[in-house]
């Protein structure tokens, strides 16, 4: 058994610097890593910004530690918090045997690379500069940080790009790539599952999502002689009523339906009996939705912008295509048997489990 340390402050997305509060954190990416470190029978940690502590309290099965963030002009806690209680923390608190960091371009990641360099695992996720101030504090952190003072430490990328981008700044890259798991008790697995004559968007509703694209192929797809396919867009967002009014001047309305925010327990049946989930975002890094479609074997059709879309090519888990059309979508339910399929068998790669296992493997092999 392991002690892990998880060192994640952002916790979930923030479009501006008023972070939106929420209830809980239990549907948040790096939750479900850490129910992963518990189930392969480790003990976890998990540090995050006080800025992303629910507005209910809650009950957590591992320690949850909220640290003050300051100096938020510089450091603005929706993309580059600065904790400065974490260096004491971990020069008090040396019982860990591991501790992994989110992103190479964070604060955090270079406290414990300076602190705790032969515990250290950074998990990167970026595949290109931050491009906050034209991309300079960007520029100088990889190319003078990371190269002078954090080259020490082994970086575990999430995707094949982050892989790709990050060896431009550190010669410590893992071949091996460990993407966000998701927690397979939450997302049975049911190939008795009949899927019907639907599409599905698991998004929020603003402008870099397109989801405005992603109703105009749907239209074109409709007007085919598919008028008995529905369209479900779960989810909310400032986008909503222009999204509506397009739908309106469409002549779409019985066809594309808004479900508004849903659980996951309410959601995921949706997922689960569609025949794809609909991407066409102009920005995302990793998406957990996509990871979550795939784990209950719906395919995706998605732009090459998310990360997940490399895998998506080479196990032939969807369509991956920039300006994606009704061509696709035509394409994916003539083969849509084959593509669910090929999600069934990838599905184990999935794991929180998984995800947490090939870290601790790595750990004994880099720490040994």
């Amino acid at each position: 058994m392991s002690k892990v340390l998880i060192i994640n402050p952002i916790l979930y997305t923030a479009e501006t610097n008023q972070i939106p509060k929420v209830d809980s954190i239990q549907d948040t990416m790096i939750y479900t890593m850490c129910k992963g470190f518990l189930k392969a029978g480790h003990q976890v940690t998990l540090i995050a910004a006080e800025d992303y502590k629910p507005q209910k309290e809650e009950v957590y099965p591992f320690p949850v530690i909220w640290m003050k963030t300051i100096w938020h002009k510089i450091f603005q806690p929706r993309c580059f918090p600065y904790m400065p209680e974490l260096r004491k923390y971990l020069k008090q608190h040396r019982k860990y045997d591991l501790i992994i960091c989110s992103e190479m371009f964070a604060t955090w990641s270079y406290t414990a690379a300076r602190v705790c360099p032969d515990k250290t695992l950074i998990w990167h996720e970026l595949a290109a500069h931050n491009q906050i101030l034209h991309r300079l504090p960007s520029g100088f952190w990889y190319n003078i940080v990371a190269r002078l003072w954090m080259s020490h430490v082994t970086v575990v990328p999430r995707s094949e790009s982050a892989a790709a981008f990050i060896r431009q700044f550190s010669h410590r890259v893992t071949d091996m790539v460990i993407d966000h798991g998701v927690d397979l008790d939450k997302f049975p697995m049911d190939e008795a599952v009949q899927k019907k004559k639907q599409f599905v968007v698991v998004s929020q509703l603003i402008e870099r999502k397109r989801i405005d694209r992603t109703i105009l192929a749907f239209a074109d797809f409709i007007r085919r002689g598919n008028e008995d396919y529905r369209l479900y867009l779960i989810g909310d967002g400032e986008e909503e009523k222009a999204l509506r009014e397009l739908v309106s001047n469409r002549g779409l309305e019985a066809y594309v339906i808004f479900c508004g925010r849903m659980a996951h327990e309410q959601l995921m049946p949706i997922v689960a009996e569609s025949q794809a989930m609909l991407v066409y975002t102009a920005k995302d890094n990793n998406m957990v939705s996509i990871v979550e479609s795939i784990a209950v074997g719906t395919p995706v059709v998605t732009t090459s912008v998310p990360y997940n879309a490399a895998y998506i090519r080479a196990d032939r888990l969807g369509i991956v295509e920039d300006e994606w059309s009704a061509d696709a979508l035509s394409r994916i339910v003539r083969d849509n048997k084959e593509y669910v399929q090929n999600c069934i068998d990838y599905r184990d790669r999935l794991s929180n489990v998984h995800g947490a296992e090939c870290f601790i493997g790595l750990a004994n092999l880099i720490f040994r």
